[in-house]
């Protein structure tokens, strides 16, 4: 499964399904028809289609099996709203997404209305095997929470495009706060155990937990900030090949990478376009936008490296859960010493199976396992991740080259270096 095997509580999915729905809603009601069509790269999606393909996985998985009276307001929609489960049947071209001008947004909404009252329905009846549903029920829940990640990300790389550098939310001056000194903090190395530990919903690919061993090792108490960045481009990081891996200093070329996305040189002062239109470099707050290959190369360049997953799960599974996320409605880094919020960091550690890993049949089983080659593991969530979403044992994984997310990175050292 994708769940933990734990008894689901009834009484809180049908208010997680309920609430999940409406933040959507209210993240989707600053965009015009026209902001909903966006798709400025292959790796991002129309609005308009995160609205209609989080909506799809509720009926595909859920509705089509489990409530027979149920009826598709329009068939075809499984072929325009599936992404990438091949055993749901045939599927629209990715990058063609920003091409389905019909259906209109007015019948995507109609569309979500239908199958929300559906799902509701049948939650509140308790027919047909009730756990099943569930715990279906909550992965679509959090698989739509992924998708209100991606809706804002997708959203950003989209204006960006526009010379009028319209802002998504209303801009507001950047913060003023105090630098964080930058320190390490050791901690023991040793036979641990990381993973989901059973309780509450996880993702297969966070399971099974399982021991792994650890050499001592120290973590930064922050990110990497702008200020570090600005160093880093200042003593010529971006165009000292012996700092980058070969693959990473081929596509730094190829992009003509020489800083983070959305950067730009304005007289002496870094800008940035963020969800609250062009604003200055908070110099205090975490670097966001950087790839592996950029976050590898300034790792290097501060003489110490990126963390492993395990280390990052190690250091943070003690502490609570408290940071800058999407409900903060900040949707920008902002400075702090937590381990969670602003930032996903990047990891060293390739996103593979954990020892034991097993998919689960059907279509379900390929909403992670077919992904585990050629990405990278990030940890902690984001400005623009829900908090809802976030556990210990929580992996996110993206290629090493893209940058369009909230992607950043903590520095670790080996014990005594």
């Amino acid at each position: 499964m994708l769940l933990s095997d734990a008894t689901l509580p009834t009484r809180k999915v049908p208010a997680l399904f309920s609430d999940v729905r409406r933040q959507t809603s209210l993240l989707a009601a600053p965009l015009s028809s026209e902001d909903m069509m966006l798709q400025s790269m292959e790796d991002a999606s129309p609005a308009k289609w995160h609205l209609a393909h989080t909506t799809w996985f509720f009926e595909e998985f859920i509705l089509r099996k489990y409530l027979p009276e149920y009826r598709s307001p329009d068939d075809r929609f499984a072929f325009l709203f599936n992404s990438y489960y091949a055993q749901a049947g045939p599927r629209h071209v990715r990058d063609k997404r920003g091409l389905i001008s019909r259906p209109g947004l007015q019948d995507v909404l109609s569309y979500r209305g239908h199958v929300e009252e559906a799902v509701t329905r049948l939650l509140d009846s308790g027919s047909g095997d009730a756990e099943t549903i569930l715990q279906l029920t909550e992965l679509g829940c959090h698989h739509e929470m992924q998708h209100q990640e991606l809706l804002v990300t997708d959203l950003l790389h989209g204006l960006s495009f526009n010379p009028l550098l319209p802002a998504y939310q209303q801009p507001e001056p950047v913060p003023v706060q105090d630098e964080i000194t930058l320190r390490f903090d050791n901690f023991d190395g040793g036979l641990v155990e990381i993973g989901h530990a059973g309780t509450g919903f996880a993702y297969d690919c966070e399971e099974p937990r399982h021991k792994t061993y650890l050499n001592a090792y120290q973590l930064a108490n922050r990110a990497v900030t702008n200020r570090d960045w600005i160093a880093f481009i200042e003593d010529g990081g971006y165009d000292h090949e012996p700092l980058w891996l070969s693959e990473g200093w081929a596509v730094r070329n190829r992009e003509a990478w020489t800083h983070p996305l959305y950067w730009w040189k304005q007289g002496d002062e870094w800008w940035s376009f963020t969800l609250r239109g062009a604003q200055p470099v908070n110099r205090d707050a975490p670097v966001v936008h950087v790839s592996y290959y950029e976050a590898d190369a300034f790792a290097r360049w501060a003489g110490a490296r990126l963390p492993t997953e395990a280390e990052w799960e190690n250091a943070a599974a003690p502490t609570k859960i408290a940071g800058n996320f999407m409900e903060s409605r900040a949707f920008r880094p902002l400075p702090s010493t937590s381990l969670w919020g602003d930032v996903w960091v990047w990891t060293q550690s390739p996103f593979t199976p954990y020892p034991g890993f097993r998919a689960p049949e059907g279509a379900i089983g390929e909403y992670n396992g077919k992904f585990m080659v050629s990405q990278m593991v990030l940890r902690g969530g984001s400005c623009a991740t829900p908090a809802a979403q976030m556990r210990a044992s929580y992996r996110t994984f993206f290629y090493p080259h893209q940058r369009w997310q909230m992607l950043g990175l903590r520095l670790a050292k080996d014990a005594g270096q």
